[in-house]
């Protein structure tokens, strides 16, 4: 494939064509502002753009994150994203404006901070109940005992009103749907374990169990946020493609004038202008104008392709170096971008569907509890007509069966196993990630950025002698084209200079010319510089009527990639590559690499039919992959891993993310994975075990509720302690 060369879109630095801009809602004195900054990369940027928004009239304040790229600007409510958005591109840099309300960040996680508070409270009054308890199991009498259970009583009430609320409200709520979940059992016991207290302390009873009640609401709250930890996942990759959808348009009306209008205004046939730098908002045809296009979205390739008169283009693609008019032919949900979210939103629905082991055992587990702690308050009471000692048996039932263990049965082994992979260099998004990657039999891969780095090299020949290196240097030095940066490399690497050319520019979506005293040189797209397109990724150099020069490049693998495939065929497993690459290309790196199976030329929906087939077959697929056009296919997947590097649209479709450079911690991960569902399957054995033991002896009236809470509390650091085997 052939590539042409663009200018740079940051002076400071080179980078990739992405962007996105939104706006949050302006509060009622200020509105903040948040614009995406794809092509900043070091200190320098960063600075002048925080200097060059401060300076200008109502902005209050710029920030810029290096890390996520992006500048946050408090600025008056009368400063609009697209006039902010002007100003950046004032300074030589490149900023998008999009649609605010289709690009929601990440939630602030409430959730587990409120789990957290309250599992911290249920623990202080828990350690000053068990100290006020002490006295009372070493002999304290009468009076005295009194005093300690209703100072007791003072603790626990507002600590269970306030720490058991989680519990409460989600057993309210399916009790009023008409079904049981475990919150049900529950709530029941602790709330059975403080009706009993009280009834005890009320009557100056030997025993109450405040102490168990709070320290069972401690540990349920310790396993409830083990298992939210589990389950914090990115936000929806259905969301991030939306948000590439543009949110105005330049629309030329018939008398050939420019108006700017919202995107659901238009239809198919309008004529849009798009100008360098812009998002296609509509699927087309180019009328007039010619260019390049990122649309790494699509295909995943890096490499800007040509787009001329007759040639179709896709609404999110990126308009790169020339504007051009196009008619529309696809708007709205019609697009291909809008057809390629609805795909990544229904793959994972379709995923959503997967049951953990602990949701599946819940569902026999439940009313098992209810009716054997009835059947034990029953039975007691007709034995012994005592309404005391049946209550306190059925509270000693409902606690010593709490499902505890249950609930720290996966995640307690999940949590562990993600610590380790998190020091191998993996992160785990989805509860039941490891699950799945426990079952994989089948690996696919994507080519660029997964497979490889994503960064095309300058192949060293023969042919590129130092005095075409130089002239070639001279033309590509002023753009950020991948292509181009290569040849700068190689050049700086020999130490070749570049030549000094006169009446240097850039043809949009060809290449670079320049004048030398031996004639014209140009450098750019084989077909313009008068020579047939090779079979491979390159660019060419021509000077005057002299024979062309080729420029071949190739991609680098990414660190550890032939020693996972190699160590994944090994383990049995089926390894496919599929690429939207060129069949050339694509064949050459599964050479590489040691992959016998791979597919050329793939389009995202080929992808997902790709793997719901194998699926069909009863195949389980992990995809690896990194592109926008990979999110579908992520989703669709039985389980999936992207990289770092990845958009934040594949990074939030796939199950774990792989944190560094190298491809090895992969194939460890299935290992892992495997041994992660041996350790859940033995703390299910425990917790039965558990069961077969101390359910009848609560039944048999040999546990009080303190005793039954404590038995509860070494089951469950039990099987906590056996999932820490994994570390």
């Amino acid at each position: 494939m052939t590539a042409a060369l663009r200018p740079s879109a940051c002076p400071a630095c080179a980078a990739a064509p992405a962007a996105e801009a939104v706006a949050e809602s302006p509060s009622e004195s200020a509105a903040q502002i948040l614009i995406s900054l794809p092509t900043i990369h070091c200190a320098a940027c960063i600075a002048k753009i925080e200097q060059g928004l401060e300076a200008e009239p109502g902005v209050r304040g710029a920030r810029v994150n290096l890390t996520r790229k992006r500048a946050s600007i408090t600025a008056d409510p009368e400063i609009t994203p697209a006039h902010l958005v002007r100003v950046v591109e004032a300074l030589g840099y490149e900023a998008h404006e999009l649609d605010t309300a289709s690009l929601r960040a990440t939630e602030t996680d409430r959730a587990g901070r409120d789990l957290l508070m309250r599992m911290a409270v249920a623990g202080f009054a828990s350690m000053n109940v068990m100290l006020l308890s002490i006295s009372v199991w070493s002999g304290a009498e009468d009076a005295t005992r009194d005093l300690f259970h209703w100072i007791s009583a003072a603790i626990t009430l507002p600590t269970i009103a306030f720490a058991g609320q989680p519990f409460f409200r989600n057993a309210w709520t399916a009790l009023r749907a008409g079904r049981l979940n475990m919150d049900v059992p529950i709530s029941l016991a602790i709330l059975l374990a403080v009706a009993t207290s009280l009834w005890e302390t009320v009557l100056s009873g030997e025993h109450a169990y405040f102490d168990a009640a709070v320290a069972l609401t401690f540990f349920l709250l310790a396993g409830r946020y083990l298992d939210h930890r589990t389950r914090a996942v990115a936000r929806s990759a259905a969301e991030e493609l939306t948000a590439l959808e543009v949110p105005r348009a330049c629309r030329i009306g018939a008398d050939g004038q420019e108006e700017e209008v919202d995107v659901t205004a238009l239809a198919p046939g309008d004529l849009i202008r798009v100008r360098p730098g812009s998002r296609l908002p509509v699927d087309g045809e180019v009328t007039d104008g010619t260019s390049e296009l990122d649309r790494s979205f699509l295909t995943g390739e890096t490499i800007p392709v040509f787009a001329g008169p007759g040639h179709a283009v896709s609404a999110g693609e990126v308009n790169l170096s020339g504007p051009m008019t196009v008619r529309a032919t696809a708007v709205g949900a019609d697009t291909s971008l809008h057809r390629m979210a609805d795909l990544v939103a229904v793959a994972e629905a379709g995923r959503a569907r997967y049951t953990s082991l602990a949701d599946r055992a819940a569902k026999l587990y439940a009313p098992g509890v209810h009716i054997l702690s009835a059947l034990a308050f029953l039975g007691w009471f007709i034995a012994t007509w005592d309404m005391r000692t049946a209550l306190n048996i059925a509270a000693a039932v409902l606690i010593i069966t709490c499902p505890c263990a249950l609930g720290l049965a996966v995640p307690a082994v999940t949590t562990a196993a993600s610590g380790k992979l998190f020091r191998r260099g993996m992160l785990i998004k989805h509860e039941t990630a490891l699950e799945r990657l426990a079952e994989v039999d089948v690996v696919v891969f994507d080519k660029t950025g997964t497979l490889t780095e994503g960064d095309p090299k300058l192949i060293a020949t023969a042919a590129i002698t130092s005095q075409n290196l130089s002239l070639a240097r001279a033309l590509a030095e002023g753009t950020s084209h991948p292509l181009a940066r290569a040849i700068v490399r190689l050049a700086e690497e020999r130490g070749v200079t570049a030549v000094t050319l006169e009446d240097v520019r850039e043809v949009p979506g060809y290449g670079v010319l320049g004048q030398s005293p031996e004639g014209e040189v140009r450098l750019g797209r084989a077909d313009w510089v008068g020579v047939a397109p090779g079979a491979g990724t390159e660019t060419c150099l021509r000077v005057g009527a002299d024979a062309p020069v080729h420029f071949a490049f190739e991609d680098a693998l990414r660190e550890g990639a032939a020693e996972t495939v190699s160590e994944l065929i090994k383990d049995g497993k089926r390894v496919i590559l599929v690429s939207g690459d060129t069949q050339s290309a694509v064949a050459g790196l599964a050479t590489r690499v040691g992959i016998a199976e791979w597919v050329a030329a793939a389009r995202p929906e080929d992808k997902v039919q790709r793997i719901e087939a194998l699926a069909r077959d009863g195949a389980h697929v992990l995809m690896v992959g990194d592109g926008l056009n990979d999110t579908a296919a992520l989703a669709a997947a039985h389980v999936s891993i992207s990289p770092a590097s990845a958009l934040d649209a594949a990074r939030a479709a796939s199950d774990i993310v792989l944190l560094g450079r190298s491809l090895a911690p992969v194939a460890g991960a299935l290992g892992l994975a495997r041994q992660a569902r041996s350790r859940i399957t033995e703390n299910f054995r425990i917790a039965t075990i558990y069961n077969i033991i101390a359910v009848p002896l609560a039944v048999a009236g040999l546990a009080t509720p303190l005793i039954a809470a404590l038995a509860m509390s070494t089951s469950s650091i039990t099987v906590s302690l056996n999932a820490l085997r994994l570390r």
